[in-house]
């Protein structure tokens, strides 16, 4: 009997993973089944989630199905319903922690790419000697996020800064009227893997710390207003479910 294309293909991608799986780095955190096939690009299928902490330097760290960061969003040519794609690790980190006001909602390291817009205004990604147009490479945010049924019932967004506030805000918030810091840690792409590497005080307790993992989609709002922008498509979850089950390693 001829083996068909398909299950070939499978049993690949699965030994691909178990190999990529198999060596000390992937120990730990939250594993997560290969997607079944048309399901998630390969690219934001997550196999593998996890925090280790050494010497109070926490390396967030995710793993693929496929090539990590090789989709990016197809420019639209305006900000107003532009697209980002985006790795996520929501924490149950207080806000505070990195210079939100406290309490303010889900604290979430993300590394995202939408290239309509630029919000790192202190850095410049490419290297061509201009800091606003880096919007398209990789790098990472710290993002608050809550529940807004305004972007669909059951969705997430970015918390919004409202008109005439002036909430609490980190020394590298980009001016955007949502709570969103640029701190500029570089993201690190290697085959399957990508890794932030994110330093913290001393003071901060880590040691409680739950994350999960979290591919997904935003979109700013085609009105440029609040909810500016919106979770739209989450396209997998480390858990399945959104429960944080991720422990810190040391």
């Amino acid at each position: 009997m001829k083996n068909h294309p398909l299950a070939i293909t499978a049993i690949t991608a699965l030994l691909a993973s178990s190999i990529s799986l198999a060596d000390g780095s992937h120990s730990g955190g939250i594993h997560a089944p290969i997607a079944a096939a048309g399901q998630t690009s390969a690219s934001f299928d997550i196999v593998h989630a996890k925090i280790v902490l050494e010497n109070n330097i926490a390396t967030f760290q995710m793993t693929v199905n496929g090539q990590a960061g090789a989709l990016k969003p197809a420019p639209i040519g305006k900000l107003a319903g532009a697209n980002v794609y985006s790795y996520v690790w929501p924490t149950t980190l207080n806000s505070a922690v990195v210079g939100f006001e406290k309490d303010a909602g889900i604290l979430a390291l993300a590394v995202t790419a939408h290239p309509d817009f630029d919000d790192t205004p202190l850095y410049d990604e490419n290297q061509d000697q201009d800091p606003a147009n880096d919007g398209n490479v990789w790098h990472s945010h710290w993002v608050v996020l809550k529940g807004n049924d305004s972007c669909g019932k059951g969705n997430l967004a970015v918390v919004d800064i409202a008109k005439d506030t002036t909430p609490r805000v980190p020394k590298t918030w980009p001016g955007l009227p949502i709570l969103l810091d640029s701190p500029g840690w570089d993201p690190i792409f290697s085959k399957q893997t990508l890794t932030v590497k994110v330093p913290f005080a001393a003071s901060v307790d880590l040691s409680t710390l739950n994350y999960d993992g979290v591919t997904a989609g935003l979109r700013v709002n085609q009105s440029l207003h609040a909810p500016l922008l919106c979770v739209v498509d989450v396209l997998d979850i480390a858990s399945g479910d959104l429960s944080l089950p991720g422990k810190l390693g040391y």
